[in-house]
């Protein structure tokens, strides 16, 4: 690591402005004072109200990032029940802030869901403890096998999750979505360019969010024996054309383990 070189305005002090407060005026110490004590006061101003230094960073169950593919889904899922219909019934959804989700597909009706949380929900309203506490919404990491049987649930549909994984744990969480469903995989993944990784991000997921291209998924899938389900992303497509719906992630139909 290289180390910074002295400047010649380090000379007079320990402060760049030292020397300029030494040449203007010696007899003043109150004007130095002042400027000391409003410094402290700026210090505990910035300690108390906010993340830095001092304050840290608080895990929230909320999505961080300028675009959320878990907000994305919520709207897509209309169109998810018109593409699958009747097969859609039994619905794993994983990613941040499942209980909304959750909550979401249980409006629709006719459709039994249930949630994984990769993250802390510390901060979960009402709502969300009470389906953490039925038993509807877990938190577990995904970075270890699914405390469920195989083809438990008709579809596993993930958002969020996927972009903050890198390809070391992608090759046993991938194939665990893919045991535990029956009918297919639905994957909502950001795009490059569409989301700005925080620096804040790293005390809830570990890792920025790495944006990848389609056809850098297209390649994991077939290197994981993961097939793309034609016929399902085919109703889907045709399902958005009719309500004019655009998704705003990266979306992928796949088949589940056989």
């Amino acid at each position: 690591m290289q180390r910074r070189q002295p400047t010649s305005t380090r000379r007079n002090g320990s402060f760049p402005f030292a020397g300029a407060l030494n040449a203007k005026s010696k007899s003043s110490p109150l004007l130095s004072i002042c400027l000391v004590l409003v410094g402290a006061i700026l210090l505990l101003v910035y300690a108390f109200s906010g993340p830095g230094l001092f304050g840290g960073t608080k895990i929230v169950s909320k999505i961080e990032g300028d675009f959320s593919c878990t907000l994305e889904l919520q709207r897509a899922i209309p169109i998810l029940k018109k593409a699958f219909g009747d097969s859609m019934r039994k619905v794993l959804h994983v990613g941040p802030d499942t209980c909304s989700v959750v909550s979401k597909l249980l409006k629709e009706g006719e459709t039994e869901a249930w949630g994984i949380e990769p993250y802390d929900i510390e901060d979960a309203d009402g709502n969300c403890k009470s389906l953490v506490n039925k038993g509807i919404v877990r938190v577990a990491d995904i970075k270890f096998p699914l405390p469920y049987r195989s083809k438990s649930f008709s579809h596993v549909i993930v958002s969020d999750a996927l972009d903050y994984l890198s390809p070391k744990y992608l090759n046993k969480t991938l194939p665990e979505f893919a045991r535990v469903s029956s009918d297919g995989l639905v994957i909502f993944t950001g795009s490059p360019g569409q989301q700005k990784a925080k620096v804040n991000e790293l005390s809830k997921f570990g890792r920025p969010a790495k944006m990848r291209s389609s056809s850098w998924w297209i390649r994991f899938f077939v290197q994981t024996s993961l097939e793309e389900d034609e016929g399902a992303a085919k109703k889907f497509k045709q399902a958005a054309s009719k309500q004019s719906y655009k998704p705003g992630c990266q979306v992928f139909h796949l088949n589940s383990y056989h």
